[in-house]
């Protein structure tokens, strides 16, 4: 065999083996429509994970009411109280408490995103948010970060009282 049939069986070899590799990945890329299926099954799984989570808050705080949060914020769960206060001049005055967590609705970006704001005695303690692409989602990851914010909210509010 000549250089030149040489040369040409080796191109011949790349190139079937970049059309292995297209095809290889092109079977591993998830369809939109497979994104959108994958990024419903993980806001379930998510949500109810946090209406697990936060319907405990209650037990614990007396006066905090959960309620469900769904729509175009996101679905999950928020709980929240009004207490009354004596201001010093002796006017009477409204402390609010909230704690709401969420799975944001699909979008382009094609990511699963939980976002959480916390709010003690009318001041904010955090606003949080954790995204990752629907393809590389940890599912122990986001339930473990679920239960790290609802403790650490749970652990904050106590101090405050």
């Amino acid at each position: 065999m000549d250089f030149e049939q040489r040369l040409h069986s080796a191109v011949q070899r790349g190139l079937r083996r970049s059309d292995a590799r297209a095809q290889e990945a092109a079977a591993r890329a998830l369809s939109k429509e497979e994104l959108k299926s994958l990024h419903t099954k993980y806001r379930l799984q998510f949500s109810e994970h946090i209406e697990r989570c936060m319907q405990q808050l209650p037990d614990h705080f007396p006066g905090f009411q959960y309620e469900t949060v769904f729509g175009e914020r996101g679905w999950g769960g928020a709980c929240s109280r009004d207490d009354f206060a004596r201001a010093q001049d002796g006017k009477r005055g409204s402390l609010y408490s909230r704690l709401e967590m969420t799975i944001r609705p699909y979008s382009q970006v094609g990511v699963v995103e939980l976002a959480a704001k916390g709010a003690i005695r009318n001041k904010e303690t955090f606003n949080r948010t954790h995204f990752k692409k629907i393809a590389d989602v940890d599912e122990e990851e986001f339930t473990n970060l679920i239960d790290h914010w609802v403790l650490e909210y749970a652990e904050q509010y106590a101090a405050s009282l």
